[in-house]
């Protein structure tokens, strides 16, 4: 019999049952928060709402490029994108989509402030008063179009000027800045919407009396129509949305416990349908200032959220070769809006609720949970 070599089976026998241990590590447990330390995501105290009708990126980039490469826009660091679409239709227009925001629902094109029923739906302007909020509206088209009227009106049509003009006594809006004074004053059922307002302790300007002035009686709420029907472009003269903003928001600053205001560029997608790139680009610099005036109040209240957006984008507007820095050769697809996914700006107390992509009346629900409302 062979006899077998046994070293390495002593070995196993002498070593294999040995276990070297590792030391037992016990985590230092973590020290409890100081509640005191500990940050709470902050509420802002007012929320603005700033709408450039009609402007989509290719809008943005050709009034960054005809302006030495920057706007007001570029201090946003929060940028997101919504989905702009109506209930009834893939291309929305201003009345669904500015619904959507007012609303927080999908409605037909052509509806204010109701749903596909021609059902009232509260507005989060009607929310702010509600809750004790000062409220305002500021815009370079007439008070009573389809963005500032689904803010403040319910009519089944957008056109229904009047009946929208007559809307506005059913709240306390406290200031309201815009064109359309003959819905007013020039009514078919004879009434004079003005004087009804002055009644009930309105401070009235107009265009025709007075410039817009830079400060206001603060126990007052206060209305200022700027031209009879649609107010100029800025090319023909129209200098009025970033005072109108500033005076806005110093305003509204000194009343109630905060305050919720719109302020729209609404003449950026009247150059988009005129397929008029030089009219895209003033009306876009003149939106930027008025973002410009807005984002320095924003930053020094620190209380206040500020959104930019649009209700969609017009034209098919883009930027095409030969264009240079400060000379943009523009072309059009369209003398329409279009389905473009739109762009979402928004800086401070729950900004961050609005990055990434998401339906436009996601913006409704972002400030009412901003406000800490619920519908």
């Amino acid at each position: 019999m062979m006899k077998r070599n046994i070293l390495p089976l002593l070995l196993v026998l002498l070593f294999g049952s040995c276990v070297v241990s590792k030391p037992v590590v016990v985590p230092t447990p973590l020290p409890s928060p100081d509640p005191i330390s500990v940050a709470i995501p902050k509420k802002p105290r007012n929320v603005i709402l700033m709408v450039g009708d009609g402007m989509g990126v290719t809008q943005i980039t050709a009034g960054l490029y005809s302006n030495n490469n920057k706007l007001n826009l570029e201090r946003f660091k929060v940028i997101g994108f919504h989905k702009p679409h109506a209930s009834n239709k893939l291309i929305t227009d201003s009345a669904a989509a500015a619904t959507a925001f007012a609303c927080g629902i999908k409605t037909y094109n052509g509806a204010i402030g109701v749903n596909p029923d021609t059902v009232a739906v509260k507005t989060i302007l009607e929310y702010a008063e509600e809750n004790e909020l000062s409220t305002g509206l500021v815009a370079t088209s007439t008070i009573v179009h389809a963005t500032p009227a689904s803010f403040i009106a319910h009519q089944p049509q957008r056109k229904m000027y009047e009946e929208i003009a007559r809307d506005f006594l059913k709240t306390e809006i406290d200031l309201f800045i815009g064109g359309g004074k003959r819905y007013f004053d020039r009514r078919v059922d004879g009434d004079n919407l003005l004087d009804i307002l002055k009644l009930r302790g309105y401070d009235i300007d107009t265009y025709l009396e007075d410039e817009l002035p830079t400060k206001l009686d603060t126990d007052k709420n206060y209305a200022y129509l700027t031209a009879d029907s649609d107010p100029l472009t800025v090319a023909a003269g129209r200098t009025y949305l970033p005072g109108a903003s500033k005076l806005a928001t110093d305003f509204l600053h000194t009343r109630g416990k905060g305050f919720f205001l719109m302020i729209e560029g609404s003449q950026i997608d009247w150059g988009g349908h005129a397929n008029d790139s030089d009219y895209i680009i003033s009306e876009m610099l003149d939106f930027d200032e008025a973002i410009g005036l807005v984002m320095d109040y924003a930053e020094k209240d620190g209380e206040t959220l500020v959104i930019v957006t649009a209700d969609h984008e017009t034209g098919g507007y883009a930027i095409n070769p030969g264009s240079e820095m400060g000379k943009i050769e523009g072309a059009f697809t369209s003398d329409y809006h279009t389905a473009d996914m739109v762009p979402v700006f928004a800086y401070g107390p729950g900004a961050e609720a609005f990055g990434g992509i998401y339906e436009n009346t996601a913006i409704f629900d972002k400030m009412m949970k901003a406000f800490g409302w619920k519908r």
